[in-house]
């Protein structure tokens, strides 16, 4: 059976490094199973695979590194991650999701709150006094994503697909 396509924005290494440690110590051990990140789409259909790398090839190549800012802890119910802003990545995934028209979940049709998860599955009240621990020592931080993925959902595990650093001049844009 074909796997379903999930794309995710690449954070910058020290970013992808510190939300790492962050999922190691604070992640259910036997559900953390792929690395941090911060999903675009969950589902595409595995048959739109050939036609989703040309894709993301070339926005990625045509477009400067989007600028976001790691702007506070976030409550996840039974989890805690950190919100993103970005209107650079959300206006990149429009233009996704409008090229995928018709194909999109329902759980993708929705524009996304970004976000990158560093606890999920827990009880509440640990969920809380992470929060209230992350939000002590927080401070906003600008930050701009390093490329985009795609990877093959498998169940748990996600296997690699492609990946594509962002190439655009960022100068063209000012």
């Amino acid at each position: 059976m074909a796997a379903p396509l999930i794309v995710t924005g690449e954070l910058p290494a020290a970013l992808q490094t510190r939300a790492e440690a962050l999922r190691r110590a604070h992640y259910p051990p036997e559900r953390n199973v792929v690395a941090a990140h911060v999903t675009l789409f969950h589902a595409l259909p595995p048959f739109v695979e050939e036609e989703a790398r040309a894709l993301l090839a070339a926005l990625a190549s045509a477009t400067p590194p989007p600028e976001a800012r790691l702007a506070q802890v976030m409550d996840l119910g039974t989890g805690t991650a950190f919100r993103i802003e970005s209107a650079e990545l959300l206006d990149l995934r429009d233009r996704i999701a409008e090229h995928f028209h018709g194909m999109l979940t329902q759980q993708d049709t929705p524009r996304l709150r970004l976000h990158v998860t560093v606890q999920n599955k827990v009880e509440r009240a640990e969920a809380h006094a992470l929060q209230a621990e992350l939000a002590l020592g927080f401070r906003p931080e600008n930050f701009r994503f390093a490329g985009l993925a795609l990877h093959r959902y498998l169940g748990g595990p996600w296997e690699p697909a492609g990946r594509w650093s962002f190439r655009g001049n960022t100068k063209s844009r000012r």
